[in-house]
């Protein structure tokens, strides 16, 4: 069961390491860094708005494995 837990957690890393990069992609590197790039909030549709979704959920998917591979492991 451990060993299934493992491989579910680093599939759900990658992918949630995936879109996120994905996300900033557009950003450019100002908005890497944190840094302000003056532009004027719009929002999300489309492509956008589902890449945003799953990243979402790939991240509550992470936190909730992560959380059950402790309480097994012991």
């Amino acid at each position: 069961m451990e060993a299934y837990l493992d491989i579910t957690l680093i599939i759900t890393s990658i992918a949630l390491i995936a879109s996120v990069i994905l996300q900033s992609k557009g950003a450019g590197l100002g908005g890497l860094t944190g840094g302000d790039t003056g532009a004027v909030f719009t929002a999300r549709r489309g492509v956008e708005k589902l890449l945003f979704r799953v990243t979402i959920g790939l991240s509550v998917l992470f936190f909730l494995l992560a959380l059950l591979t402790v309480l097994i492991t012991g």
